[in-house]
């Protein structure tokens, strides 16, 4: 799958590129999966996912999940993701605190 903002194969981008940055985020409004919210291009705001759409992919293996199957680590390969990220999920998640 194309990543858009990824500058490396696993996901990661400028924003966000530790050895555990590798979740790409898919956007509700226009479908597409960008590295972290901050590569979405201007023209209209990153659309947040409803629960049990899959919408997180892991970089590492390309594993497809929803909120509840995303956690501290990649439920298909066990790459650990960025704990950090949960800052995040209100951007991300509809219905999610931050």
């Amino acid at each position: 799958m194309n990543i858009i903002g990824a500058i490396d194969p696993q996901g990661r981008c400028a924003h966000w590129h530790s050895s555990v940055d590798v979740v790409a985020n898919k956007c509700a409004t226009c479908g597409q999966w960008f590295a972290c919210y901050l590569c979405h291009p201007e023209g209209h705001p990153f659309g947040p996912v409803a629960d049990g759409v899959p919408a997180v992919m892991c970089g590492a293996c390309g594993q497809v999940m929803t909120r509840a199957d995303y956690g501290p680590a990649c439920p298909g390969c066990g790459h650990p993701f960025n704990p950090g990220c949960k800052q995040h999920s209100g951007v991300y998640f509809q219905d999610s605190p931050g």
